[in-house]
């Protein structure tokens, strides 16, 4: 029997709660105050939208294999996602979350790919802690993002509230452009038209919930 899966508005409730309790007041508003200018910085995001046909690439998975797209294309239609890294929360919760309904979403006939600039071996660290049975491609330097969605530096605040905290932005990435995408989801079919394409905008705590996925990919 099918369990209804919690909202990804609901675990991100929860997440903030939690983030209240683990990070310092000052860190949280710096990230916060991030995200608030992202959304008001970035008003037009999508690169493209429904009708038109995807940018085909190839990129590594987290193991090193080259991914194109055309030929995961010859398998199934794919729920392409665009999130920032392993070390933003937000994007763990996102993956984690579209992971609870990978089955629904292969028996509608699509495969999920999760596409981030961070290395392989970033990648293959956010799979094996969420216990992710996708694709998470590596983008270096988000080229094949600046196709997709809107791609921006990240700001030195954010970078040094992390570094404080022991986190090291940098190490994530083979290069120094601290380019990120702004998080979208497409839903590309088998003749590469796109045929769903969303984001929430700049303030990367926001997410397209799996449910949205699932309601499109029934249409088809």
């Amino acid at each position: 029997m099918h369990i209804k899966t919690t909202s990804y508005q609901t675990e991100v409730t929860t997440l903030r709660r939690n983030l209240h309790k683990q990070l310092p007041a000052e860190a949280l508003a710096v990230f916060d105050a991030d995200a608030e200018r992202l959304q008001d910085t970035h008003i037009t995001l999508l690169k493209c939208t429904e009708g038109d046909t995807a940018y085909d690439f190839s990129l590594p998975n987290a193991v090193g294999t080259p991914k194109r797209l055309s030929e995961l294309l010859a398998d199934q239609k794919v729920v392409l996602v665009f999130y920032r890294g392993t070390w933003c929360p937000y994007c763990n919760l996102q993956l984690r979350h579209y992971q609870t309904e990978l089955a629904t979403i292969h028996a509608l006939g699509a495969q999920l790919v999760a596409v981030s600039p961070q290395t392989a071996d970033a990648s293959l660290d956010i799979k094996e802690r969420n216990e992710l049975q996708f694709e998470a491609l590596s983008d270096q330097g988000s080229v094949v993002a600046q196709q997709y969605t809107t791609v921006f530096k990240n700001d030195d605040a954010p970078v040094m509230a992390m570094k404080a905290l022991g986190f090291d932005f940098d190490a994530h990435y083979s290069d120094a452009s601290r380019l990120l995408p702004v998080p979208a989801v497409f839903i590309i079919e088998q003749d590469a038209t796109i045929s769903f394409a969303a984001s929430l905008g700049g303030d990367y705590r926001n997410r397209v919930d799996v449910s949205t996925i699932i309601t499109h990919l029934k249409k088809a």
